[in-house]
């Protein structure tokens, strides 16, 4: 079975069917050299909340010299993400990617820089190769009492250095920033996928928070799930019918490709948000970034030199980008579990068996059978 761990069912365990041609893990971390790591904070009625750490590059390599090209894309602007200043202005990434709640971008901000001067001695006259820090949110306050500013440093810490000793395996659903997310009306968070590019041996890889979007909204399969989910339930979900949260998408792959590349791929990102019934609404924050981890060579002590694919050779990148979030997406519904949370809000996991028997009332599972 296609798992991140021998725990949590995936999207495709439920015969859900998806194109393109997942990697070994079916998570970003099937682009070589990507960590990632969690801190996951869920005490007494009221704290759901953590962190999201990726490591571009392996932890143990020096961080000097091992920049990644990168770009970002909002679709809607009603979020944070830091570092993209910097990003905009330079094209290139060499600092860890963190994710969190609203409240704790400061924190987080603070601690990875604190734990990148602990990690690589860096001269006074290089800093500025460590860049600036980039830090994603979005909110998860109906679960979490975010008021109380939970994440410390001692969080960021553990994502970070947890990254440093992970496997290619990803946990999905209630896991770091994801703990306290809800998508589409049902429990969602942290979700991964992966394709490999035909014809280009190379790879795409995606992580993402999920937090946006209407029950009713919701589109698996091209089926409106959502709808479906509306007509035969009987239970109230305490959950507002409101579509307050956002979506970051952390894209990543080994294709050489400059920052103006990448950004045609960012913006890729928000075709998979739309097939799943993403309206990028006022409320959202839609942030993106893609990074390549191809190598960028030294000629000399000036001069460095960069292959990059040409134009005409983008066109399965962007199928793959695509694909990979509207998998992730819905392997962070299918793999989260339900949670109840602050003043008492319960956000309910959405019924694997529901979701088999509507696709196959459209004759959308692929389940060996149709």
């Amino acid at each position: 079975m296609d798992k991140t761990n021998s725990k949590k069912l995936r999207a495709r365990d439920l015969g859900i069917p998806f194109g393109g041609t997942p990697g070994k893990y079916n998570a970003i971390t099937d682009v070589d050299g990507i960590q990632v790591g969690f801190s996951t904070i869920i005490k007494g009625d009221s704290i759901r909340t953590g962190v999201t750490a990726i490591l571009p590059r392996r932890a143990t390599a020096s961080v000097n010299g091992q920049h990644c090209f990168a770009n970002w894309f909002t679709l809607n602007g009603n979020g944070e993400m830091t570092g993209i200043h910097f990003l905009t202005e330079f094209g290139f990434l060499a600092t860890p990617i963190l994710i969190t709640t609203t409240n704790s971008v400061g924190i987080c901000y603070d601690s990875v820089s604190k734990w990148m001067l602990q990690q690589y001695e860096v001269s006074v006259d290089k800093i500025g190769d460590l860049g600036l820090p980039i830090v994603a949110e979005t909110w998860d306050g109906y679960l979490n009492d975010y008021r109380e500013f939970h994440i410390k440093e001692e969080h960021v810490f553990e994502a970070l250095n947890n990254a440093k000793e992970s496997s290619p395996f990803v946990e999905e659903g209630n896991v770091g920033g994801g703990t306290g997310m809800i998508s589409f009306g049902y429990k969602a968070g942290t979700g991964t996928s992966s394709r490999i590019v035909p014809g280009l041996n190379y790879t795409v890889g995606v992580l993402l928070q999920a937090n946006f979007g209407r029950k009713h909204q919701l589109i698996i399969a091209g089926v409106p799930v959502g709808q479906e989910l509306l007509d035969i339930e009987t239970n109230a979900s305490s959950v507002p019918d409101k579509d307050v949260g956002s979506i970051v998408v952390i894209v990543a792959t080994d294709a050489p490709l400059l920052p103006h590349q990448l950004k045609r791929l960012t913006k890729r990102v928000s075709l998979g948000i739309g097939k799943l019934g993403g309206i990028a609404s006022d409320s959202s924050g839609d942030i993106f970034l893609a990074f390549s981890t191809a190598n960028i060579s030294n000629k000399t002590s000036t001069i460095k030199v960069a292959e990059f694919l040409s134009h005409e050779e983008m066109n399965p990148l962007f199928d793959a980008t695509i694909q990979c979030v509207e998998e992730a997406i819905i392997n962070s519904l299918i793999a989260a579990e339900t949670i109840v949370g602050f003043g008492g809000v319960r956000a309910d996991a959405i019924s694997h068996d529901d979701v088999i028997k509507i696709l196959k009332k459209y004759n959308r599972l692929n389940d060996g059978t149709q």
